[in-house]
């Protein structure tokens, strides 16, 4: 599998979405050094080359920390978020939440279900990131130089859909652990505990029973992040970094990163939020079904918890972009610049002018 991406690679004409083309008018494609999958030899400073089995696996390695790290860093917000959810009479906001659940649970209350969430989502950031890349080869090689970049957008969209359905797959059993540990009353507060009992309970449907509803919650979550990631770095650098991104530090960079996935996290938030609130009241619950449980939240209370959510992952977010752009800055994996037109492109479409005229 991996030699076959790693020909698509190499003979995909723009190389990679984010990357630009040098044509001539008899050969076609030039590969200049801007196209690092373009070359069959890793450029200067790069430490692999793009496409190849390394780069999958070690972006793969940079989805893990970046998922990983971020999503348990903000437990004690999930936590609270989750509980307002499926118990909003109780948790009425934030800092009602955290001021009930430190009165009832003491400080390492807020840490509950740490350990599946950073085992599930460093899984999910795993297939993830290093998918979405995979994706993109795939169908950057598809649909050719010129369509590459006129279609980005729906590429992008396309790409991280498709990660995402096996991501959540990895992601499904821990989320399932960790919003029972979270969010049932007298419930195990530990991993190695919960496991066993809702094994013996239900099977494992346990684990899987919310994967459909996870998907509608994370498929379009991710949609968002990667294609609204990608054409906001694309527009900071056009419209408001006043130098182009080869002439910034790498600091500078990974600020437009931070900057990025931010706005990204924000729209993130709001699109896949009462499917987030499902997936909680589904795992609070046994033997619940998805509509049942949309029923039961009644269409204002699938919007509970909306402002946390918004602060989590607008801040989670931008903290994943960040190490994730930060780990292929260390690991010096190839980067491409933000996208630019064709030439092959800019002549047919100067061509359609001068006929026009």
């Amino acid at each position: 599998m991996f030699k076959s991406l790693l020909e698509a690679a190499k003979g995909n004409p723009f190389g990679f979405p984010l990357g630009t083309a040098l044509c001539d008018g008899n050969t076609g494609v030039k590969h200049g050094r801007e196209i690092a999958a373009a070359s069959t030899e890793a450029p200067v400073g790069d430490s692999c080359e793009f496409g190849s089995p390394k780069y999958f696996a070690l972006c793969g390695l940079g989805g893990i920390l970046s998922c990983g790290i971020t999503h348990t860093m903000v437990v004690p917000l999930d936590l609270v978020k989750c509980r307002i959810q499926v118990d909003p009479a109780k948790y009425k906001s934030i800092i009602n939440g955290f001021k009930v659940t430190l009165k009832e649970d003491g400080t390492r209350g807020l840490a509950k279900g740490w350990a599946p969430t950073f085992i599930g989502y460093s899984m999910q950031g795993l297939c993830k990131f290093g998918f979405y890349e995979v994706f993109k080869v795939l169908y950057s090689d598809m649909l050719g130089e010129e369509n590459t970049y006129l279609w980005r957008t729906s590429l992008y969209l396309a790409a991280s859909a498709s990660a995402e359905f096996f991501a959540d797959i990895a992601l499904s059993p821990m989320e399932a652990v960790k919003v029972r540990i979270q969010t049932q009353p007298g419930f195990v507060s530990t991993l190695r505990q919960a496991v066993p009992i809702m094994y013996r309970e239900e099977g494992l449907n346990s684990f899987y029973k919310s994967l459909v509803p996870l998907w509608m919650r994370q498929i379009p979550y991710t949609m968002m992040k990667f294609a609204c990631f990608e054409r906001t770095i694309e527009a900071l650098y056009k419209f408001v970094v006043p130098k182009p991104r080869s002439e910034c530090t790498k600091g500078e960079q990974l600020v437009v990163t931070f900057a990025a996935g931010y706005i990204a996290g924000v729209f993130c938030a709001i699109v896949s939020h009462p499917a987030d609130t499902v997936v909680s009241k589904l795992n609070q619950e046994k033997g619940s079904t998805a509509i049942e449980a949309a029923k039961k939240l009644g269409f204002a209370g699938l919007w509970k918890g909306l402002t946390p959510r918004i602060i989590m992952i607008g801040t989670l977010t931008a903290a994943q972009w960040f190490i994730y752009d930060a780990v292929k800055v260390y690991l010096r994996l190839p980067r491409p610049p933000p996208p630019e037109m064709p030439e092959s492109l800019k002549k047919k479409l100067a061509a359609q002018e001068v006929k026009s005229e």
